[in-house]
């Protein structure tokens, strides 16, 4: 029998233990293009800019430990994108394989719906990244393209893997902020 597994919105309790997580990914992986890992206050001021956006931050616990964490993020700046959200997905090492962050990201885009965004786009580190390519395919993405050689890290170039899912009505309908459909979104 396994041990249950939460997913709930990330409190500001958490931050030390999402550090933790993504400093371990920085450090020995190639899913982030930093190379230095950000320290806890400056992991605490991108979880407020994720939270003041309206976009969830997301954190999935095991017998009372973060063991993986998950938000979403305007995919850019301007305001055409602003029904189109970017993921990240991080789990802890010792709990990979496990199914984390599939639970993490199911939940995510279901959060991403529920807030108006039609597209979620996957930004992902390193062509040879299975899993992370792997458990967004099974939640739906599709692949947009892969930008060739565009990070330098560990002594190798390192591609970025795109891939992209609708969410709720997709590109079917147009957004409900309007008439126009030109109000501000989440």
């Amino acid at each position: 029998m396994s041990v249950p597994l939460l997913i709930r919105p990330g409190a500001a309790a958490d931050v030390s233990a999402a550090t933790a997580i993504y400093a371990h990914h920085v450090r020995y992986g190639s899913a982030s293009f930093e190379t230095v890992p950000p320290d806890a206050a400056e992991m605490a001021r991108r979880r407020d800019a994720v939270l003041a956006a309206g976009w969830p931050w997301l954190v999935a616990e095991r017998e009372r430990q973060v063991v993986g964490f998950a938000y979403a993020g305007t995919f850019r700046p301007r305001e055409a994108y602003r029904y189109c959200v970017e993921d990240s997905l991080y789990v802890a090492d010792d709990a990979r394989g496990q199914g984390v962050g599939r639970w993490l990201l199911a939940e995510l885009i279901g959060r991403c719906e529920a807030a108006g965004a039609r597209q979620m786009v996957a930004v992902i580190g390193d062509s040879a990244n299975a899993a992370s390519i792997g458990v967004h395919r099974a939640l739906g993405f599709e692949s947009a393209g892969v930008l060739r050689s565009s990070g330098w890290k560990f002594g190798r170039w390192l591609d970025v893997v795109l891939m992209q899912r609708p969410l709720g009505a997709g590109d079917r309908t147009p957004p409900e902020q309007g008439p126009d459909s030109s109000a501000a979104g989440p």
